[in-house]
């Protein structure tokens, strides 16, 4: 039988994201041989403003509730954008980025302003998201010297005008969606190139919050979800690297225990280019466990 392959996608929204729990993310895929892809905000923590997701987002609140987000994130990031002043995560957080790229994981840039693309992705101007990905690059390539191959949207937030936008970026591949397995984005009508490998399992906190894992039975209730072929799984920094490193670290255990293969997000481009890649449909969608929607990899077309 096939090992099950798993790419682990880490995404870091904020600067204490960044600056804490990406090396203790770093430290524990070296201690185990295990290269990731990482994705990087580059611009302002505005995390405060998230709290308008309260009216604006179903569950929302029920959530945050379930997962005991003002202890996972703390009081000076709850704060940060509102009360007190955005750090700009690229700029402040730089060495951890370069350490990363030393450490031989792949990055690419997770936007500028996490929270307003988030939560403002569909009214924002096409000009005005150009220059979002644009800022977001322009700190990217400044810190490490090269250009971004790789983006993926904060919150699985799409929409035809940045799929566009990404199409012009020339990147390798982008990691945008929900889904099953890499495919080729349409879009209300519109038809895109980039190629997208969609994050296929649950993550932890939305198993939390669905009241299907706990800390201590998280990494068990992961592997119940882990399938032959591609297994893209997203990793937070502010979970994982915060009070649910122990259950990150068990969950590498266990998959190495089970003989999973370890690929990065571009091994599994590259591997997903010697097949057929379907074109699917993307919408936005409820997901389980999270709130709001989310970019969901939909039926192929011809």
């Amino acid at each position: 039988m096939t090992r099950p392959a798993i790419a682990l996608k880490i995404d870091s929204n904020t600067f204490v994201g960044t600056h804490d729990g990406i090396l203790r993310i770093l430290d524990i895929l070296d201690r185990h041989g295990v290269k990731a892809t990482f994705y990087f905000t580059m611009g302002p923590d505005n995390t405060a403003k998230a709290i308008r997701r309260i009216v604006t987002q179903r569950g929302f609140l029920q959530a945050a509730i379930k997962l005991g987000t003002p202890s996972l994130y703390g009081m000076r990031t709850l704060l940060s954008g509102l009360l007190i002043p955005p750090p700009i995560i690229g700029a402040r957080c730089a060495a951890t980025i370069r350490q990363t790229v030393a450490a031989g994981h792949e990055v690419g840039t997770h936007g500028w302003d996490h929270v307003k693309w988030h939560d403002l992705l569909p009214w924002i101007p096409k000009n005005m998201l150009a220059l979002e990905l644009g800022r977001a690059c322009a700190l990217f390539e400044e810190v490490i010297g090269r250009r971004v191959k790789t983006v993926a949207a904060p919150g699985w937030q799409v929409s035809p005008d940045s799929l566009e936008i990404q199409d012009a970026m020339y990147l390798s591949y982008a990691s945008d969606c929900r889904g099953s397995s890499p495919f080729i984005p349409v879009m209300e009508g519109r038809f895109f190139s980039t190629l997208q490998i969609p994050t296929t399992m649950p993550t932890l906190d939305e198993l939390v919050v669905r009241r299907e894992a706990t800390r201590q039975n998280g990494p068990e209730r992961l592997m119940s979800h882990l399938r032959q072929g591609l297994n893209v799984h997203t990793v937070q920094a502010e979970v994982e690297g915060g009070k649910f490193v122990y259950s990150f670290e068990e969950f590498i255990k266990r998959l190495q225990g089970a003989g999973a293969r370890f690929v990065t997000l571009g091994e599994a481009a590259e591997e997903a280019r010697q097949k057929d890649i379907p074109r699917c449909v993307v919408t936005m969608e409820d997901f389980p466990g999270r709130p709001g929607k989310v970019a969901v990899q939909g039926k192929a077309i011809s």
